[in-house]
């Protein structure tokens, strides 16, 4: 996303930071479509949906690079390292996790500046550790089922065989991470809405 950053200031007199993208004037067109008068809860929500779009991708990434190099899901012989599936998914998810309090920060919430930055990541990194909580227990749980189902789906399609980067491990860990992702992004959303971020109109 390319981006300016404009400085404003709020009522208090303060000077606050505001991220603008090239996507504004669509999600404010798509928010005063959908919400009526309601239009800014709308656009939050989408700026929050975007920037989580992003979260996922350097989420994501993470994994896939981490599970390549450094932490394998699987031992030479082939058995589940289940410790470090959680491992690279929590380094993953607090990658994210800095982006997103970033451009939320900056670009979803620009209004919020009654809290201080330092009050709001400490909410923000509350918040996401329960989701974080909440998403490592599924995917330890959910990433094994996920992978055969889906070296099953590979093979009925005449796969012969799997290239490392998509053995079942890796892409139940991407299974389970994609449904965890959609789950967490709600209980984010609400709860950084009203607490985080619960200065804003």
């Amino acid at each position: 996303m390319s981006q300016t950053i404009s400085t404003a200031s709020n009522e208090s007199g303060r000077q606050h930071h505001k991220l603008t993208t090239p996507l504004d004037r669509f999600i404010v067109t798509l928010s005063l479509r959908i919400g009526g008068d309601s239009y800014k809860e709308y656009e939050r929500f989408i700026k929050f949906a975007f920037v989580g779009l992003l979260g996922f991708m350097i989420d994501a990434g993470a994994v896939l690079l981490l599970q390549n190099t450094l932490l394998p899901p699987v031992n030479a012989l082939g058995e589940a390292l289940a410790t470090n599936v959680a491992l690279t998914q929590s380094i993953a998810f607090f990658l994210a996790v800095f982006s997103n309090f970033v451009w939320n920060r900056l670009w979803t919430y620009p209004d919020s500046r009654s809290h201080s930055a330092k009050r709001q990541l400490t909410q923000f990194v509350i918040v996401s550790l329960i989701g974080w909580g909440i998403r490592t227990i599924w995917i330890a749980l959910s990433y094994q089922p996920f992978g055969r189902m889906s070296a099953k789906a590979l093979s009925s399609l005449g796969a012969d065989s799997i290239p490392a980067l998509l053995d079942q491990h890796k892409i139940g860990t991407m299974v389970a991470l994609f449904f965890g992702v959609i789950a967490v992004m709600f209980w984010n959303f609400l709860a950084n809405r009203y607490w985080t971020y619960n200065d804003v109109d």
